[in-house]
């Protein structure tokens, strides 16, 4: 009994691992996001399909599970890594009373990595990762960790960072921010990463405040040593100093 748990990377076939290509190819059944499979369809074609929207993650991993257990192989597909706000964390947990199923988390391109990309090199040394998004994390526990990367001088990668009912989160973030940093801190906006339209955008701290992103934008926040280096962000890990 297989299950694997796959990320896809940020966009569509050439932006996934030749680890998970391969994976895919020995699967009978693949679950995800409508959106995900649409993205993959070309690899998954003749394959049994277990689609369920947002907010259903569990529904569909328990359907995964299922389709396990009946013997089948099963793909269970996340956008970029599973391990990263993706379905291996949940898979695990449904799959708890079942130890004769075999879980492999096969990892994908996350966007902070390929976000960065786009921007340049502004992850070179130590930064945090923090979801704006307070489905299932309270505000109050996301402003600590913005707060405290803030004052740790962390680079900060943003996830999820604006939505029809989070219109002002990126300007809340940015506002605890700036009470440990700069105003004229580095800062970019990488939109549609692998996808159609994608391109990056670069501002201050400051001007990042009012400005209009959505869940397909991912933001990189600089530390006290990122810099614009021919138009790019760069973040010195000190190679150059030793």
């Amino acid at each position: 009994m297989k299950v694997y748990v796959i990320g896809l990377g940020p966009g569509g076939e050439e932006q996934m691992t030749l680890r998970a290509v391969r994976a895919l190819a020995q699967c009978d059944c693949v679950a995800g996001y409508p959106l995900y499979l649409e993205l993959i369809d070309g690899l998954i074609a003749g394959k049994e399909r277990i689609a369920t929207p947002m907010k259903r993650e569990v529904e569909r991993c328990t359907a995964a599970r299922d389709a396990a257990l009946q013997g089948k192989t099963v793909a269970m597909v996340s956008s970029g890594d599973a391990g990263v706000y993706g379905m291996a964390g949940v898979m695990h947990e449904v799959c708890a009373d079942y130890p004769q199923i075999n879980i492999e988390v096969i990892p994908g391109v996350t966007a902070a990595c390929a976000g960065a990309a786009v921007l340049g090199a502004p992850l070179i040394h130590d930064f945090a990762v923090i979801s704006l998004s307070d489905l299932l994390t309270p505000w109050e526990k996301i402003e600590k960790r913005l707060l405290a990367a803030a004052e740790a001088d962390f680079v900060i990668c943003l996830y999820n960072p604006s939505s029809k009912k989070r219109a002002d989160y990126l300007r809340r973030a940015c506002d605890l921010i700036l009470q440990h940093r700069d105003g004229s801190t580095p800062c970019g906006t990488a939109h549609s990463i692998g996808r159609e339209g994608e391109h990056g955008e670069y501002c201050t701290l400051s001007a990042l405040r009012g400005k209009q992103v959505d869940m397909f934008t991912t933001v990189i926040i600089g530390n006290s040593q990122t810099r614009m280096v021919n138009g790019k962000m760069v973040t010195p890990r000190g190679y150059r100093a030793v």
